[in-house]
C-alpha cells in the first residue's frame, strides 16, 4: 500500500467515524430530555414522532450497513418502524440505537483500502460500493437529525 493509499484510507475512516459519533451524539442529546409520552407524541399533524425517527435510523443502519456489510443477519421492517403502537421504552429504543451506530462504527474499522470499493447491493437502495453506503447512509442520518431537531422544538411549544 501507497502512503498517499494509506493517507487517504485513514482520512476516509477517520471522517466517516467521526460524522457517525457526533450525529449519534446530537441524537442523544435531543432525546434525554424528552419524556415516555413526548418521545413518542407528534407535535405536528404531519410527520413522525421522535421515536419512530429513532426507530428508523436504527432500522436503516442496522440493515444497510449492519446486515449488508457487516453481515449481522439483521432482519428489517421498515414498516414497522413508522408504524410501531406497543411504544417500546425510550431507553431500549435508544439502547438499539446506540448499539447500531457501534456496530457502523466497528464496520468502518474493519474496512481495508480495497474494501471501500468492493460491490455492494442492497433492497431499495442503489448504492455500488461500501463507500457509497457508508456516505449515503451518513448523509441520511444528518437529514433525519435536521428532523429531530424540529420535533424537538414543536414539543417545546
Amino acid at each position: 500500500m501507497t502512503t498517499e493509499t494509506a493517507i487517504l484510507h485513514d482520512t476516509i475512516a477517520t471522517s466517516l467515524s467521526d460524522r457517525y459519533s457526533k450525529l449519534a451524539a446530537r441524537v442523544r442529546e435531543l432525546a434525554a430530555p424528552l419524556s415516555e409520552d413526548e418521545f413518542w407524541k407528534k407535535p405536528f399533524s404531519f410527520g413522525n414522532s421522535f421515536g419512530h425517527l429513532v426507530l428508523h435510523l436504527t432500522g436503516n443502519l442496522s440493515y444497510y450497513i449492519g446486515a449488508q456489510v457487516a453481515g449481522t443477519g439483521y432482519v428489517r421492517d421498515r414498516d414497522l418502524e413508522f408504524s410501531e403502537s406497543s411504544g417500546p421504552k425510550k431507553a431500549d429504543v435508544m439502547r438499539r440505537f446506540d448499539e447500531a451506530v457501534a456496530i457502523v462504527i466497528k464496520t468502518i474499522a474493519a474496512q481495508s483500502p480495497s474494501d471501500w470499493s468492493r460491490e455492494y447491493s442492497a433492497q431499495r437502495e442503489d448504492a455500488v460500493n461500501r463507500f457509497d453506503i457508508l456516505f449515503r447512509c451518513a448523509t441520511h442520518f444528518h437529514l433525519h437529525v435536521g428532523q429531530l431537531i424540529y420535533l424537538s422544538y414543536g414539543l417545546k411549544g
